[in-house]
């Protein structure tokens, strides 16, 4: 891999925006396929960049026309779908800010953020976001337009439907480019807001195009080799994994998106697409994983046949990695792909997956190995809004546990207090309107504090131990680590999700959530019958099962760390709820009080 300086990069990037990027890609490949989505009929609709260019030409002019101008803030609330490319990249010609919000936002939240960046636009997909708006207008009054793309039969005073952005004039594009400077703001993200209000995260077209440039070299491949690559595109716009994976790739790289508005569509969406880079939060892949060993458990014959191979494979799998593997083990490797990994591939849709990419929150190592062992080739990113996505990523070179090694031209230090912290051309500007907060965040020399605790490794891996927040203290004054003991108790067949409690405890407990998903197949397997997951989770042998894993997943801990009791709870904790934040991180405060009962029943 090439290493690149910061110096270097920045000479690389010297000038460019999210605009000039897209001029480019346009330029070399106009013809190709831009975006895909799935229409109303279930069949497969498509536009090219240069169809997509002149809809993003049209809906900037029409911005314009709405009052739109450089520095202004234009707020989308869509869901996934084609249109939000070319109206965040139409507002970005203006030299204004597109911002998008969780559809899951609730109207004073709407207003909340609205308000905060002091957005002159609104553009919303349709009339139950829209619905949203109208209760909180009157607090808005910096906000003098809203477009609904898809209306209802009438429109309220000061909204105007989509052609007000699809039948203008389409702007010239080079011309437009020429508005915006590096130093704006290409997007501004807010921060979940589990611990107050959300934070408005500050990332300019310097950001964005530097962090694009230095993780080329981490995927292995020049900017021509992205060309036509294939991404599914369903987790919100306003993650930043998102943005940078599919929406900036787009524009900046030529990949091929397409577009699923709904998350829990994914499994289907990726057996029509075959994509060449996924990326998935930690509960996508172990709902995958779920998935596979499910319709295994079907044959019990076929499934013993498949654990054998997937056993003799790892040991090879790993050899092959680092390169140690001698020509039988690699024939002996690809034996096995052939006969039983490469037709689960294929089932699952992942079988022309080149790049796969786990993140957002922490995953069971023995996940990661499963799924290389297996030939898809997941690796662990680790990064934060505020660094515009990724901060450390290996793709090659993989240690299970870790979280790769530092960009090229990132600076990855870990401070005295066990903090980890970077430096370069990713960190934002900071948050708007708070420069109390940003102080906090970014120092005076430039340090941007992560507020997780990790440790680096001879190679230069970085493992997360945990958040420096989320921290749990006994009663007997002992700190432990959550998220760690988490991934340990996933590792458990049936547990599909869990939450660990222990603050101001006698004791380490913890609430586990059954996997709907694996309990049909591990009820066959043992001959048992159940009509309701709530019956499941009653059954003697269940408990029993449970409770012997979670010994088992505990025995790497000391008696004070270790989970001594679980509550089995049946109903899938779902993202952007009161439990789990849009990118399934817990929200610790929501879990204690929506099962403060479950949590006292515990220690009585």
């Amino acid at each position: 891999m090439t290493t690149l300086t910061f110096e270097e990069i920045n000479e690389m990037v010297a000038g460019r925006t999210v605009a000039t990027e897209f001029l480019a890609t346009l330029a070399a490949h106009g013809d190709r396929t831009a975006l895909r989505w799935m229409t109303a009929e279930q069949t497969w609709d498509s536009m090219t960049f240069s169809q997509m260019a002149d809809r993003a030409a049209r809906a900037a002019a029409g911005l314009r026309a709405l009052g739109v101008e450089p520095g202004d803030r234009v707020l989308l609330m869509m869901r996934n779908i084609a249109e939000f490319h070319y109206l965040d990249l139409a507002a970005l010609f203006l030299g204004a800010t597109p911002v998008s919000i969780y559809n899951s936002s609730a109207a004073d939240q709407v207003a909340y953020l609205a308000g905060h960046c002091s957005a002159k636009v609104a553009i919303v997909e349709n009339e139950a976001f829209l619905s949203k708006f109208i209760e909180v207008r009157d607090a808005l009054p910096a906000l003098q337009n809203i477009v609904v793309l898809l209306p209802g039969s009438e429109l309220p005073t000061g909204v105007v439907g989509p052609n007000a952005l699809t039948d203008p004039e389409p702007l010239d594009l080079v011309e437009a480019a020429k508005i915006g400077s590096p130093e704006d703001l290409a997007t501004i993200i807010y921060t979940s807001g589990t611990t107050g209000p959300p934070k408005g995260v500050m990332l300019s077209n310097y950001n964005v195009v530097w962090t694009m440039e230095a993780f080329l070299p981490v995927y292995g491949w020049t900017r021509e080799d992205l060309v036509g690559k294939k991404v599914v595109s369903y987790l919100p716009m306003a993650h930043i994994a998102e943005r940078m994976v599919s929406h900036y790739m787009l524009l900046g790289a030529g990949i091929e998106v397409s577009t699923c508005p709904e998350t829990s569509l994914l499994t289907a969406f990726l057996g029509e697409v075959h994509p060449n880079i996924v990326f998935g939060v930690p509960r996508v892949w172990e709902k995958l994983y779920a998935g596979v060993t499910a319709a295994l458990s079907a044959d019990p014959e076929k499934a013993e046949k498949f654990n054998e191979a997937v056993a003799a494979a790892e040991p090879l799998r790993e050899k092959i990695t680092w390169g140690t593997a001698t020509e039988d083990e690699i024939a002996t490797y690809q034996f096995l792909d052939d006969v039983a990994f490469s037709t689960v591939r294929q089932l699952v849709g992942l079988d022309e997956c080149e790049v796969a990419v786990t993140g957002a929150a922490p995953i069971p190592a023995q996940l990661i190995t499963w799924f290389r062992t297996i030939g898809v080739p997941l690796a662990e990113v680790y990064g934060m809004s505020e660094n515009t996505g990724p901060m450390t990523f290996e793709r090659f070179k993989v240690k299970a546990g870790t979280v790769g090694k530092a960009l090229p031209g990132v600076e990855l230090a870990i401070f005295p207090d066990g903090e980890v912290c970077c430096r370069g051309g990713l960190v934002c500007q900071g948050y708007l309107n708070d420069p109390e907060k940003t102080a906090e965040a970014i120092d005076a020399d430039g340090w941007l504090h992560s507020g997780d605790i990790g440790e680096i490794d001879e190679d230069g891996y970085l493992r997360i131990v945990d958040r420096k927040k989320e921290l749990i203290i006994t009663a007997g004054g002992k700190n432990l680590s959550p998220a760690n003991l988490e991934a340990s108790l996933k590792t458990v067949p049936l547990i599909g999700q869990a939450a660990v409690i222990g603050d101001n405890r006698p004791f380490v407990s913890a609430l586990v959530v059954i996997d709907g998903e694996v309990a049909p197949g591990w009820a066959a397997r043992n001959g048992i019958e159940f009509t309701t997951l709530e019956e499941f989770a009653e059954l003697p042998a269940v408990v029993e099962a449970i409770n012997a894993g979670v010994v088992e997943a505990m025995s790497g801990y000391n008696g004070a760390e270790s989970v001594k009791k679980v509550c089995i709870l049946t109903g899938e904790w779902m993202p952007d709820s009161e439990l789990l934040t849009p990118t399934s991180k817990l929200k610790r405060r929501g879990v204690n009080e929506v099962f403060a009962a479950q949590i006292e029943a515990l220690y009585a």
